[in-house]
């Protein structure tokens, strides 16, 4: 038992599975939390930005292929040069690139925003490039802000002549902070009719009902909850007032529900994630040499006569783990996955046999949870 004690105590402060990763959330009930951390207002969201450039003045680690001639003679063409029909031009500074940005709501025209240059050929590296004037279109096929800059790639790569490379990170794409300046404004919703609409980022039930009860508190039959992911607010039609009115309603907090229980499961690497609400059914479970018998009782905890306090039940988990042929797992219902997977954990079971068990439980229909393999 204190050697258990001891696992215990190096379970709270260390990784439980070798060369996995253990995640509980250990608190059964969540914290208050403001209505702008939990809750997106609809119509108010960024829009996604594309467009095709070349980037000039790399160190010949450029490409050359017919799109970046044919983008090469296009350019030169706008700036009234005339390149003969036949001339194939060798260049091996310049790189064809998809330019992609997110302009964000209520952006103005003038103001900047960051770029990312991908190169699209067989270019080596971008590095040292500089991007040329480049439109960035929306999903409407229309113009809303120009890119321009030296571009910034913290990759690198390098080749021998026997044809020996190394490659860090990527060097084939880089980042312009602040380079593309907005032409054009998108169009808001957010003025439009008498309600705003707040959508959850996890759709529950629960959730959604006490986030309006908590903005009636504030302002009486204001908000009502039309699913398990919006709530309808009566807004002010004045746009100073409107956005005053916003103002205060995200910053109320009030206390979401629990999650649903869950258990995440990542095959790849071995993470294994359990909701703080699983809970297991009464199961024996065979599996390599080990027996675990786990045992929940509740105790009552009482102050003194004389002294502050109230009287608390609090839970006493006993486990019992030894190795011998038996190899059977034996547990009564209500335990939590935590204590079971702390228990397989401390006679070193691999992250593969508790994925086993966890499937195991699963199909057996004694995991109170939905099991999610990712």
């Amino acid at each position: 038992m204190n050697k258990f004690k001891r696992f215990c105590s190096f379970f709270l402060t260390s990784v439980l599975l070798p060369s996995a990763i253990f995640v509980a959330s250990l608190s059964q009930t969540a914290d208050a939390q403001r209505i702008k951390d939990l809750a997106d207002i609809q119509g108010v969201r960024s829009n996604q930005l594309v467009g095709y450039g070349l980037v000039v003045g790399l160190p010949g680690t450029g490409e050359s292929s017919p799109f970046t001639e044919q983008s090469f003679k296009t350019m030169l063409s706008n700036f009234g040069i005339t390149m003969p029909a036949n001339l194939k031009p060798k260049i091996k500074n310049v790189a064809a690139v998809a330019v992609h940005a997110e302009l964000p709501a209520f952006a103005k025209p003038g103001q900047k925003i960051d770029v990312t240059v991908s190169s699209m050929g067989s270019a080596q590296s971008l590095r040292g490039g500089t991007l040329l004037q480049t439109i960035l279109m929306g999903i409407d096929g229309n113009a809303y802000a120009v890119a321009q800059g030296s571009v910034v790639v913290s990759g690198l790569g390098a080749e021998g002549l026997d044809g020996s490379r190394i490659v860090i990170n990527t060097p084939t794409v880089g980042r312009i902070a602040n380079g593309a300046s907005v032409e054009r404004e998108i169009k808001s919703p957010f003025m439009t009719g008498d309600h705003i609409t707040l959508n959850l980022r996890d759709s529950d039930f629960t959730t959604a009902k006490r986030m309006a009860d908590t903005i009636n508190d504030f302002v009486a039959g204001t908000a009502r909850a039309v699913d398990g992911t919006s709530v309808k607010v009566t807004a002010p039609r004045d746009a100073a007032d409107r956005v005053s009115f916003l103002s205060m309603i995200e910053n109320l907090e009030f206390e979401p529900d629990s999650p649903a229980a869950k258990v995440i499961v990542n095959s790849r690497t071995g993470t294994i994630v359990i909701g703080a609400e699983v809970r297991l059914l009464a199961a024996a479970i065979t599996h390599g040499g080990i027996t675990v018998t786990i045992n929940e009782s509740q105790e009552v905890s009482q102050p003194d006569a004389f002294a502050d306090g109230e009287t608390v039940v609090t839970q006493n988990s006993i486990v019992d783990v030894s190795q011998d042929d038996s190899r059977m797992f034996v547990f009564n219902p209500g335990v939590s996955l935590d204590t079971l997977v702390r228990a397989i954990n401390e006679v070193g079971a691999a992250p593969g046999d508790v994925m086993a068990i966890l499937e195991a439980l699963e199909q057996a229909g004694a995991l109170r949870g939905e099991l999610i393999i990712i």
